[in-house]
């Protein structure tokens, strides 16, 4: 009984890191963006008092009960990454229950959050919730797609689903990551991961400056509070499972911080220099490109 709570314990502090980490690197995505156009951007602590400010505030409006439970959906998704990704290999703290899930586990959670969203946007009673819902699961699913056939790709490389054993297989030099030893799975899945975090030319569901609508707008208070903790937790465990299984994985928090700091900034950068797709073009270029190369890898191991 002790050690689970010592292990929960440590758990808990590793979402505290992840959590604080992410805002941190949201902050400073959104300052190099501002750069880029020539403009000073937010300061760097800004997410924090956005949290503080939306937690400190309450609603007396009621769309009913699915609609308040969408963001909380979307956390239990990302958290629920969280829980079943080991952070630091070879950590006896920071493994988190990566021993009690694997890769199918972790899709499975990717597409939770995005389904309870959308169950709470269709409660909502906009008009135009339907656009976002539509918007949101078409390009996901197509986004699932690549990112399944590169797992499965590892999974035939490796012979395992578990993330820990993947990681394990690519430990003892650079030129074991499977970057190196499987660059067309790699490939597959970090243009994947372009729509799943979301950033242009993929942010067809918030659609900025398009609608005045979307979550941003829908939900408030507290609950915009739960969809921006999420945001942050989101971004890294997503970086941090991909660094998991192209890039070595970390054993260090040092390694951790840098791997995920450039793999996000992967999607941010492409984000700068192309405007955002229209459903149609997003969904057909996941079908073709990405899915392509994910066929590809599969065939390469068979």
């Amino acid at each position: 009984m002790n050690d689970i709570i010592i292990k929960l314990l440590w758990t808990l502090l590793g979402l505290f890191i992840v959590l604080n980490w992410g805002m941190l690197m949201g902050a400073s995505m959104r300052k190099i963006v501002a750069r880029v156009a020539h403009r000073r951007g937010i300061p760097i602590y800004q997410p924090w008092l956005d949290l503080i400010k939306l937690y400190a505030k309450r609603t007396s409006i009621s769309h009913g009960v699915m609609f308040y439970l969408g963001p909380v959906f979307r956390l239990g998704g990302g958290v629920g990454i969280f829980l079943f990704l080991p952070l630091i290999y070879g950590s006896e703290y920071w493994s988190n229950f990566s021993w009690a899930g694997d890769l199918v586990l972790i899709l499975y959670f990717q597409f939770f959050g995005m389904l309870g969203m959308a169950l709470g946007a269709g409660e909502g009673g906009h008009p135009n919730s339907v656009i976002g819902i539509t918007r949101g699961l078409s390009q996901f699913t197509t986004v699932e797609i690549p990112l399944t056939l590169a797992v499965i790709s590892l999974a035939l490389q490796y012979n395992t689903l578990s993330i820990t054993e993947i990681v394990a297989a690519q430990q003892g030099g650079v030129q074991n990551w499977t970057l190196f030893t499987n660059p067309v799975a790699t490939v597959a899945g970090m243009l994947s991961l372009l729509g799943a975090l979301r950033h242009a030319p993929f942010n067809l569901v918030k659609a900025p400056n398009e609608v005045p609508i979307g979550p941003p707008t829908e939900y408030h208070s507290a609950f915009l509070g739960v969809l921006r903790t999420n945001g942050a937790v989101l971004h890294v465990v997503e970086a941090a499972l991909f660094m998991n299984l192209f890039f070595g994985g970390a054993t260090n928090w040092a390694e951790f911080i840098i791997k995920t700091f450039l793999i996000y900034f992967w999607s941010v950068f492409v984000g700068v220099v192309h405007p955002r797709f229209r459903i149609e073009q997003s969904v057909v270029w996941f079908l073709k490109i990405p899915l392509a190369i994910g066929v590809l890898a599969v065939i390469l191991y068979i």
